[in-house]
């Protein structure tokens, strides 16, 4: 059976036990399963061995791997990235966690000038086997600096991969396609979901493959691509549309560098009309790039301008205001319609 197969965890794991868990869940088993599979992997960063990080992402594996696999490093991002390239670049596979993603700018220099370019300045003698993880996104009520969405930073710089999961089943399959991977990964995780829902995860290691999108459901009317959060957002806008007779396609990129350029523009000449949702400021966001590569491949079947249904231009609001910001289920449905009607 192809990896392929096996990865959606519809084929090749059908017969397997599984167990029901949370998408945080989801990503201790993969680290866990990894740490297992592969001596050369490890885990390091703030909190994540004896306390087991800050939202208990990799509770327990200190204890079963011990403190020269599973690192408590000191507060400081630039030097958690830096060690991990090194280590990388010599052939261990670490995966640092960067406690949020708004804590990741003091090591941006480290990921975007070595990281990033490590196969390529080396002529591919070295890679940089590394798997970046953050909890990102807003939603949790969460002081300055911890609900940022910066993902389109990270997919603007070649040489990087950038995946973010919406589900359990889909956390552990990337991250170990992830931790795997011979060059750096982003790996985001939408801490707004990490205990919002519950999935059948199988209990053996498997692989999702990068730069796969996935079509959450099938409709006619519209295309709505997206991602992380807002995927759930999205789905239930979809639910309502359907009973107002509107057939919403939801596409879920999973990852966005590579983008699945091919399935996105699939789904629009399927339906003429699309909508982007994500949950990063609007300008300079994913949004206009999916746009873009829309009105490349498929112009020639648009029937409406494309919507996009982000969040606004800036910085992320404190408490009182968060429910404004983020794209939910009703002001996607609104612009959904519009699309629709045009």
């Amino acid at each position: 059976m192809s990896q392929s197969q096996q990865a959606d965890g519809t084929d090749g794991t059908s017969s397997e036990e599984s167990q029901s868990l949370t998408l945080v869940q989801a990503v201790r088993d993969a680290l866990y399963g990894e740490l297992d599979r592969d001596k050369d992997v490890l885990v390091m960063g703030e909190d994540v061995g004896k306390n087991g990080g800050v939202f208990r992402a990799t509770q327990g594996l200190y204890d079963e791997f011990g403190e020269d696999r599973v690192i408590d490093t000191p507060l400081a991002e630039s030097g958690i990235v830096g060690t991990a390239i090194g280590m990388a670049a010599y052939g261990l596979r670490p995966v640092p966690e960067i406690q949020f993603q708004g804590f990741i700018y003091p090591g941006f220099d480290q990921i975007v000038s070595h990281a990033a370019r490590l196969r390529t300045r080396s002529r591919g003698r070295f890679t940089c086997p590394l798997t970046l993880r953050a909890p990102y996104g807003g939603g949790i009520r969460a002081p300055e600096h911890h609900s940022e969405s910066k993902e389109a930073f990270f997919v603007h710089e070649p040489g990087l991969k950038v995946v973010i999961p919406s589900t359990p089943r889909d956390a552990k399959g990337l991250l170990a396609a992830a931790i795997r991977d011979p060059d750096p990964v982003m790996f985001f995780e939408p801490k707004l979901i990490y205990r919002a829902f519950r999935e059948d995860v199988p209990d053996d290691t498997y692989t999702t493959p990068l730069g796969e999108a996935a079509v959450r459901r099938e409709g006619t009317d519209i295309s709505v691509f997206t991602w992380g959060a807002m995927t759930r957002a999205t789905m239930e806008a979809a639910a309502e549309l359907a009973e107002e007779g509107i057939d919403p396609e939801v596409v879920d990129l999973r990852t966005l560098s590579p983008l699945d350029e091919a399935t996105i523009v699939d789904s629009f000449e399927k339906t003429g009309r699309a909508a982007v949702v994500h949950e990063a400021p609007k300008t300079g966001g994913l949004a206009g790039e999916i746009t873009a590569t829309i009105q490349e491949e498929a112009l020639l079947y648009q029937e409406a301008p494309i919507e996009r249904i982000t969040g606004f231009d800036t910085p992320f609001p404190l408490y009182a205001l968060e429910d404004y910001y983020l794209p939910e289920a009703e002001r996607i449905a609104d612009s959904i319609r519009e699309a629709v009607d045009f």
